[in-house]
């Protein structure tokens, strides 16, 4: 068959397949063609793609070949199909990483290594299809077997089980990390922590800062103080004070009039009893016609 020709029909087996067709699953379609010019022409079309620089790439993943868009353009696919979050929590990539590096293995060698119970967590992987049953161990009680799935490899991004990351590198990279995180440590001046003593600080005080025995001034100006003469002024003179303040009452004699109040109290008043020698009638005479009378006597 001819070369191009072959090219052109992984291609579209490539196009059409949704898992990674590996050279032995094309030998089944292409009879005519041995295994290693299906390598060849696989690892032609992979150059090709790298060398185009589109949108999309040939990535040989989980022991085969796959059309894979590039990772540039993730946030522009995410935008137009909205996939489901496929995130696993912490105690499920725990117990997926265990069977990854010890397959196979039972359930109670994973529950020895991480010290609880796993069931759960193996329930949710399986339904994942990121691990799987082998079958079940010859041992009393017939535990099941469990190992990880192709479907692994793809999640991963992984072509077989021999590219995982061996213990060395993980540790080795967990090291580059802690010291990516920690802070740099920054010089400083041990001089500018230390505490100042008595004496430096007495010396730095300006004259500024010392306190000085003068009163603070009073705050209120000379203009505004108020003069002798205003004070003796403000003062009750001795025509406002009255020479008795407790026997000040209104003057009758001036025509003051009596209150409705006062003439009441009066009238209820009894009269005063005469004194001794004193029993003799007022003289009811008015003032002006007594100084008439005696006047027409004299003459």
């Amino acid at each position: 068959m001819n070369p191009t020709e072959l090219k052109n029909i992984i291609e579209s087996l490539l196009f059409v397949t949704d898992t990674p067709l590996s050279p032995s699953a094309v030998k089944k379609v292409v009879t005519d063609s041995d295994i290693g010019e299906i390598r060849q022409a696989l690892a032609e079309l992979k150059a090709e793609y790298e060398a185009r620089q589109g949108g999309f790439v040939l990535s040989e993943v989980a022991d085969g070949y796959q059309f894979r868009t590039r990772s540039a353009y993730k946030e522009w696919i995410k935008r137009m199909f909205k996939p489901p979050p496929t995130r696993l929590g912490k105690a499920a990539l725990e117990t997926l990483a265990i069977i990854a590096y010890h397959q196979p293995v039972i359930r109670a060698d994973v529950e020895k290594i991480r010290g609880v119970d796993s069931g759960a967590i193996l329930r949710t992987l399986l339904e994942r299809k990121l691990i799987r049953i082998l079958g079940k161990k010859e041992i009393p009680g017939r535990p099941l077997i469990y190992a990880t799935t192709q479907r692994f490899l793809e999640v991963f991004n992984l072509r077989s089980l021999r590219d995982m990351p061996t213990l060395k590198e993980i540790q080795d990279f967990a090291r580059s990390d802690d010291d990516e995180m920690d802070p740099p440590l920054v010089e400083t001046d041990v001089a500018e922590f230390e505490e100042p003593t008595p004496d430096s600080t007495n010396n730095e005080m300006t004259e500024s800062d010392t306190p000085t025995d003068e009163a603070p001034a009073d705050e209120t100006s000379a203009d505004e103080a108020p003069s002798p003469d205003d004070t003796l002024s403000d003062a009750p003179t001795e025509e406002d004070t009255p020479a008795d303040y407790g026997s000040a009452a209104p003057d009758r004699e001036a025509g003051t009039p009596e209150s409705a109040d006062e003439a009441e109290e009066a009238a209820q008043m009894p009269a005063a009893a005469p004194e001794d020698g004193k029993n003799e009638p007022p003289d009811s005479t008015p003032t002006g016609e007594k100084e008439n009378s005696d006047f027409e006597n004299d003459a």
